[in-house]
């Protein structure tokens, strides 16, 4: 039989963009023989929508967007509307009932626990990392409080509330200065893909560009520049995960802008990098003390400096990242011997092993 494979994409994010390429190649890699493809559509509002069950490829991104050929429905009653509860009688079937999710949410409400925590309450399997993991992901300053915590090292960094930085910038902006000094990167706490990141070298620049992370979050976070090279690894699986080849991202603009990764396609890929042996075992180390140190599962891409010096820093982790054709992550499974379509089964089978673990958990005493 095939497995109902529920692909939840869009999203009230920033990043909704991002996700509908997302879910375009997901649908294209996936094997129609072996899942029923059942998209479900958020809208940049917020409102819910399920489209009927996908018969082949979506060319156009703009047909996942199921405004007015899908039906409505309410994610607070998704035990009859989207994952029907079993049906008591015993000589009836459950056609309908959705096997798995696929959540392909970037961003806050999707990546951040939000949608993760819904989905554990209805006790339904889903792909990827938990509610926990999620959130402590999306949250830059979560993440790197407890990789402090953990020993990891990382770029220096402070980080600032939207009300804090209106009473008073003045001290804000010094602080960031006097700490970090330039250059530095300012960010959105809470977002990903690039979405309000500026490069500061001087303080209009700094002035400007916290104005401009404040418009996607209420806390943003203020990193040191480091003068190094990008490398990222792929973590794949639950209690034991497994690193993929290391890349390098060679971007021909200051950073690795939104621009970069969605649309042009212009920043360089090497795959794997040229690293020597040592360098990478160390990034695979910390991957993976990095993946354990938020309980995460199923997936995350690790970014990492490497400086001129040999020093590994830990930038940051996704717990979702992007599948689109200029993605790192799937690129890096396909060097390393997983192709797309086979990755994919892969992820599937990791988010039913880790809903299978969660139910030996007694809830009784």
């Amino acid at each position: 039989m095939k497995i109902k494979l529920g692909l939840l994409y869009g999203g009230k994010s920033a990043e909704h963009k991002v996700s509908l390429q997302t879910a375009k190649a997901v649908i294209k890699a996936l094997d129609l023989t072996k899942y029923e493809v059942h998209p479900i559509y958020i809208t940049e509002t917020g409102e819910w929508v399920r489209g009927a069950e996908l018969q082949a490829p979506v060319e156009d991104v703009k047909k996942l967007q199921l405004k007015e050929e899908g039906e409505a429905v309410s994610p607070l009653a998704l035990n009859s509307e989207i994952f029907p509860v079993p049906v008591k009688n015993e000589n009836e079937t459950a056609n309908d009932k959705i096997d798995v999710v696929f959540p392909l949410l970037h961003g806050p409400n999707g990546e951040d626990g939000t949608v993760q925590g819904l989905l554990e309450l209805m006790n339904i399997p889903y792909v990827g990392n938990g509610v926990l993991a999620s959130a402590a992901g999306m949250d830059k300053v979560m993440m790197k409080n407890i990789y402090e915590q953990a020993g990891i090292k990382q770029a220096k960094y402070v980080w600032y509330l939207r009300r804090d930085w209106e009473n008073d910038a003045e001290s804000a902006y010094k602080k960031v200065e006097e700490k970090l000094g330039y250059p530095c990167f300012v960010k959105p706490a809470n977002l990903g893909s690039s979405v309000g990141i500026s490069k500061c070298n001087d303080r209009e620049s700094l002035e400007k560009a916290f104005k401009e992370a404040f418009e996607y979050d209420r806390k943003i976070i203020i990193e040191e520049g480091i003068d190094g090279r990008e490398i990222e690894v792929a973590v794949l699986g639950n209690e034991h995960p497994q690193c993929s080849v290391a890349g390098e991202i060679v971007p021909e603009t200051d950073f690795y802008d939104y621009k970069a990764k969605y649309e042009d396609g212009s920043t360089g890929l090497i795959i794997p990098a040229d690293i020597t042996e040592e360098e990478y075992e160390e990034i695979k180390r910390v991957a993976i003390q990095s993946f354990k140190a938020l309980d995460c599962s199923g997936l995350v891409r690790a970014d990492f400096f490497l400086t001129k010096d040999g020093e590994i820093l830990m930038n940051e982790v996704n717990t979702m990242p992007g599948f689109t054709p200029f993605s790192m992550f799937p690129m890096l499974w396909q060097e390393s011997g997983l192709p797309y379509p086979q990755l994919i089964e892969k992820l599937v089978e990791l988010g039913v092993e880790r809903h299978d673990e969660k139910q030996k958990i007694k809830h009784t005493f």
